[in-house]
């Protein structure tokens, strides 16, 4: 698995990062659902995530950039 990715990374292969705030307000649960809805909709995976003092949650989500080349 691991030379497939060194592999991919060599051809120039990048990733699409999106940073998501979520407040101290909002559950467990809820945030739960909203990265799942994420990943199975949107192709993302949890990249990085950080639990601050006051309770606020800074998700990093990245998904591969995908380059289509031209055949003709």
């Amino acid at each position: 698995m691991r030379q497939v990715r060194d592999g991919w990374r060599t051809q120039g292969g990048q990733y699409e990062y999106r940073v998501l705030t979520i407040g101290h307000t909002t559950s467990r649960s809820d945030a739960r659902r909203l990265l799942t809805e994420e990943a199975e909709y949107g192709r993302w995976e949890l990249a990085r995530s950080r639990l601050y003092a006051g309770g606020e949650r800074k998700v990093w989500l990245r998904r591969k950039i995908i380059r289509v080349r031209s055949t003709l």
